[in-house]
């Protein structure tokens, strides 16, 4: 069944999001996708959606919307508050949201992007495989005030007695919640010790998120070294979370719509669960960096991929109990895929 879903309200900047285009990078097409790609998993794991699944990406604001049937919709990232026709709800779980009712999601405090998931395959255009937009590309994919999406969804009558609007409650893994401690754990590369010092001045340095962020870096404010020497570097593949040193007296960690190749030293990279949090960073944020090691790094993936398949599971058993019809195939089995 195909429904309706009206955009009331939106943030300063709403798009349509999944988790980015897999093998375009050999094409120079940046992968993008949501910058805290683990919101965004456990967003589409709490409605029975595929972790690729498109959803809501809204960078600061609120976002107010109806449905024209019964939906499941979850949100997580930066979330502040949530209300239904006026009512306050609790987070951290999925809603039943009646037909016509109006859901406000007011972002938070502690976190830069809320993630809206709903139940089901949002209609959207994809570019290259992906929902994901690239502006470079003249792909944006803006959801304004007043827009329309079809949803087609096969559940449309949602019945809880017990929680009220909240169809079940579980954890959110640690390292999606919206309480950051502000340290970036970073490894080192091949050219860190090029520059004198640099290790012992990431470790005990504060760094500031500056308004000239974007969706391709973050660019940070704090004591940086240089190169002792002038030499022209040459241009060479850069990965997400990769820490380069400018001309300018800042640091820029690499997102996801990053330039693949660049000239600047490269100091490090972010570790793959630090780069979610990275991807909420906020103007005026300040960040430490620790240094850890690729085994430990690794480690930390694994088990963050392991709560996943966890909540997942765990999901699917309430679908079931709840006698709604999900397909357990649509929710990824454990792996570090993407």
């Amino acid at each position: 069944m195909t429904t309706a879903i009206h955009f009331h309200e939106v943030g300063w900047r709403t798009t349509f999001q999944d988790l980015g285009r897999a093998g375009t990078e050999r094409f120079g097409v940046p992968r993008g996708g949501a910058a805290d790609q683990g919101a965004a998993r456990v967003a589409n794991i709490f409605v029975g959606n595929p972790d690729t699944a498109p959803l809501i990406e809204s960078l600061g604001g609120a976002v107010a919307f109806h449905a024209s049937t019964d939906v499941l919709v979850s949100m997580t990232g930066s979330v502040g508050s949530i209300s239904i026709d006026g009512v306050v709800v609790e987070q951290g779980q999925p809603l039943a949201i009646p037909a016509e009712a109006v859901v406000r999601v007011e972002a938070g405090a502690n976190a830069a992007r809320t993630y809206i998931a709903f139940n089901g395959t949002l209609a959207t255009e994809r570019f290259l495989g992906s929902a994901a937009p690239d502006a470079r590309m003249g792909f944006t994919q803006a959801i304004t005030a007043g827009s329309d999406a079809d949803l087609a969804t096969n559940i449309t009558l949602i019945e809880q007695p017990y929680l009220g609007r909240a169809l079940f409650r579980m954890p959110v893994p640690e390292l999606v919640a919206t309480s950051r401690d502000g340290v970036i754990r970073i490894v080192d590369c091949a050219y860190t010790d090029e520059i004198d010092g640099i290790r012992e001045l990431l470790a005990g340095s504060v760094y500031t998120v500056t308004d000239r962020s974007d969706h391709v870096g973050i660019r940070l404010d704090g004591p940086v070294l240089h190169l002792a020497h002038d030499r022209e570097i040459v241009s060479h593949g850069v990965p997400i979370g990769a820490i380069e040193i400018p001309h300018s007296d800042e640091l820029i960690v690499l997102g996801r719509y990053r330039t693949l190749t660049a000239g600047y030293p490269i100091v490090g990279f972010v570790t793959r669960q630090s780069q979610d949090l990275i991807g909420q960073a906020r103007p005026g944020q300040e960040l430490r960096f620790a240094w850890t090691d690729r085994a430990a790094a690794r480690q930390a993936a694994l088990r963050f991929e392991a709560e996943l398949t966890q909540l997942a599971a765990a999901a699917l058993g309430a679908f079931s109990y709840l006698g709604l019809e999900v397909d357990a195939d649509r929710i990824r089995s454990a792996g570090l895929t993407q």
